[in-house]
């Protein structure tokens, strides 16, 4: 193989894999080499940047806001700096650039090369994370649910709004926690005071201690004077939900602000003083998270000060009729609708069902059902949206209710149909009963099932019904 052939298959090889954006573009300014990664971040085609100058494709405010024209006109090179941009759709990009001029072995200037690192939507993230100052509507008012397990949690709760000392809720993930952390917020004497969440989930370590903390102008390339959210939430409270994603670097510092009640903005030397009530969540059992490193043990202690144990739904059904008309009022106000309640059937379907989605899922599958619903008062199976409707538990429900099913007997085997023509059978049967229960309208019965009306009719005709 000869070897320059073999170099340039690994630079094509090169350009594909990496996982950074790179373009070059010759001494004229038109496009030269631009990879994959690059159009995946600035929303382009490959073609239609290639051969093409860079100013035509892309829009500036001026152009020497280009890093790349900058490296071709000034011969500058520069690390890290970050760079806000739109392509040629008004698509805003927003990168961190290293950008070097190219030399030929003659030190001629050739063109410039750009590696991008694309953090357009960790930008959109921060700017769109929404701090809640008095914006917190949950009060324990809104808890539901009469279970004792449930009581004894919103008992403890109430105790807890006397204080200032952090609170660790544990629960799964749509059992209610951030409803007991604004509960908590609004029943203290922090109440007047900002109210501050963050997911620590939703956001990567390179970003998640610069919002937390804030950072100092000039920390690093581009970073500008920023408060974090604990400033933000001065004299009030901060939720740090799923607080088993931080990394154990950022466990500690937080450690840190909780023992000494100061913090330090990133890039900073000097610390400040914080008055801020600390609750976290975690959807997992913290002794597991300990012992599997997500958690740090001195941490947990810190946090753990107040402890509550928000139960699943599986381990509260009883308070499910609550719930379900608690989310039938909400959605009949919402959609001007007129639904009373749910069938017997529907009702024993919630009660075996696990509820591994909790209360929120519980909450989605009546919004889902109540879009089915046309002019009934009552929510019956087939309401049900497709995806609950088809667990392998509820399999044998039907448009009839979870009636006895046919038994087969197959001792006398020249009796016995084939599989093919028991299904047809059963199809044919099923069929009957939908255009019964809807007084043979298609419309009606096609949506009851599932199906589209053509569907339907190619299905009737063919059983001749």
């Amino acid at each position: 193989m000869n070897h320059i052939d073999g170099l340039e298959d690994i630079y094509q090889t090169l350009l594909k894999v990496i996982d950074v954006g790179v373009h070059v573009i010759d001494e004229s300014g038109k496009t030269v080499i631009y990879n994959q990664k690059m159009a995946e971040i600035e929303g382009m085609e490959i073609e239609d940047v290639l051969y093409k100058n860079v100013l035509d494709v892309f829009v500036f405010q001026n152009e020497l806001d280009s890093t790349l024209i900058q490296a071709l006109k000034q011969e500058t090179i520069s690390k890290n700096v970050k760079q806000t941009y739109f392509n040629n759709k008004g698509k805003e990009i927003t990168t961190i650039n290293d950008t070097f001029p190219i030399y030929n072995k003659n030190k001629l200037m050739i063109g410039a090369i750009e590696v991008a690192r694309d953090i357009t939507r960790l930008e959109r993230i921060i700017r769109d994370n929404i701090i809640h100052k008095g914006d917190t509507p949950y009060t324990f008012d809104s808890i539901i649910g009469r279970s004792p397990s449930l009581i004894e949690e919103i008992e403890n709760s109430k105790r807890a709004t006397r204080t200032s000392s952090s609170v660790l809720i544990i629960g799964e993930t749509g059992t209610g926690k951030e409803l007991f952390a604004q509960s908590i917020h609004n029943g203290s004497q922090r109440s007047s005071k900002p109210f501050v969440s963050q997911n620590c989930a939703a956001l990567p370590d390179s970003l998640i201690e610069g919002l937390l903390f804030g950072t100092k102008k000039g920390a690093f390339t581009g970073s500008i004077e920023r408060p974090g959210l604990f400033e933000q939430a001065q004299g009030g409270t901060i939720l740090l939900d799923e607080i088993n994603s931080l990394n154990p670097a950022l466990q500690a510092k937080l450690l840190r602000a909780i023992q000494e009640k100061t913090i330090r903005r990133v890039g900073d030397i000097k610390d400040k003083k914080i008055d801020v009530r600390i609750i976290a969540t975690i959807n997992e059992d913290p002794i597991d998270a300990i012992s599997e490193g997500k958690l740090r043990k001195d941490l947990y202690y810190r946090l753990g000060v107040v402890t509550i144990f928000v139960p699943p739904l599986r381990e509260r059904k009883e308070d499910i009729p609550l719930l379900v008309h608690t989310f039938i009022n909400k959605y009949n106000e919402l959609f001007d609708m007129k639904v009373k309640g749910l069938s017997e059937e529907v009702l024993h379907l919630f009660n075996e069902y696990d509820w591994p989605g909790n209360v929120r899922e519980l909450e989605h599958i009546i919004e889902g059902a109540m879009n089915l619903v046309d002019d009934e008062e009552t929510i019956i199976f087939n309401h049900l949206p497709v995806t609950f409707r088809k667990k392998p538990q509820f399999k044998e429900s039907s448009l009839s209710g979870r009636g006895d099913q046919e038994q087969i007997d197959f001792k006398k085997a020249e009796n016995a149909l084939s599989l093919e023509e028991y299904m047809e059978e059963a199809e044919k049967k099923y069929l009957e009963k939908a255009l019964e229960k809807y007084d043979s309208n298609i419309s009606k019965a096609a949506k009851a099932i599932g199906m589209s009306r053509q569907s339907l009719q190619y299905r009737l005709r063919k059983y001749d019904l």
